[in-house]
């Protein structure tokens, strides 16, 4: 049987553990907010990409349908976690990434991964993976466009010496409270019919765009811009998931230790309880003992 002192540690340290997730809840809480509205600032700057890809196609009578070439081995982007006490976060999204390359019909061509998170990297390699690259999730939102500079750098490396012209971005996005999904995006080779609305849109202004930068270019720009905010976006996304995947985890860690607690504070007083009563009766008995002996 438990002693009260036994008792009395055990309760301070659920104490110092409600203490500790409460604490990381708060932390969830705020940093989730800092991710979503690095979200909502991509929109303005998507939209002005969209406005210069309106400038560069509208001057071409065919848009092509892919751009980039269409053969080659294939490349995937994962974006993990670095720390764990966020649920199944990685799990899902791994076993996402396994399931949509199985389905893909030209899985057999030689793979190139990936991965931004250590503890999604160390789900990949669990599964069988071999990794080309692993980065440390941006510990801010401010850190993302360093991250997305070295993934941008990597494809780069990819194209030029290891054929790699298909790529694909597996990520989880919030859903809502607390819950996510996991989803992909094929970054390479883009589909530019997506884009073909905008040849059939008004300009927001009352002046024709113009430009003297060759045509080729100025969508070569554009399109990297457009990498940049996908990659970014798909970022921001995964680290505002992992932050109410963990703070849904911490809400229900909050609502089991307070459970325990209150379980193990009466337990205490029910034990504190028999032991001054057990101290009372003998008490009770030497005095009667004495009493009799007299």
């Amino acid at each position: 049987m438990e002693t009260p002192d036994q008792l009395a540690h055990q309760i301070e340290s659920l104490e110092d553990l409600q203490s500790i997730v409460k604490t990381m809840k708060a932390l969830s809480a705020v940093t989730i907010r800092q991710y979503e509205r690095a979200v909502e600032s991509l929109a303005e700057y998507y939209r002005t990409v969209e406005l210069g890809l309106h400038v560069a196609l509208r001057e071409r009578d065919l848009i092509p349908h892919r751009y980039g070439a269409r053969e080659g081995d294939y490349g995937a982007i994962v974006f993990g976690s670095d720390h764990g006490l966020c649920g199944r976060f990685n799990e899902d999204l791994v076993d996402y990434f396994l399931d949509h390359r199985g389905q893909d019909s030209n899985s057999a061509r030689t793979q190139h991964i990936i991965a931004v998170g250590a503890r999604g990297a160390m789900q990949l390699e669990a599964s069988g993976c071999v990794l080309d690259e692993t980065f440390w999730v941006p510990g801010s939102a401010a850190r993302i466009t360093a991250t997305v500079q070295q993934v941008l750098e990597c494809i780069d490396t990819w194209q030029r010496e290891r054929a790699v012209e298909r790529v694909f971005l597996y990520h989880n996005m919030p859903v809502d409270e607390g819950r996510y999904r996991s989803t992909s995006l094929q970054l390479l080779p883009i589909d530019m019919h997506r884009f073909r609305h905008l040849q059939h849109e008004p300009w927001p202004s009352r002046r024709l765009p113009t430009h003297t930068l060759d045509t080729d270019a100025l969508l070569a720009a554009l399109i990297r811009q457009y990498f940049f905010i996908t990659l970014f976006r798909a970022c921001a996304q995964s680290q505002a998931s992992e932050h109410a995947s963990r703070l849904a985890a911490m809400q229900s860690a909050e609502r089991n230790i307070a459970e325990r607690l209150e379980d193990e504070t009466a337990h205490f007083r029910r034990v504190r309880q028999d032991a001054i009563t057990s101290e009372l009766l003998d008490v009770i008995s030497g005095f009667e003992a004495i009493g009799t002996v007299e």
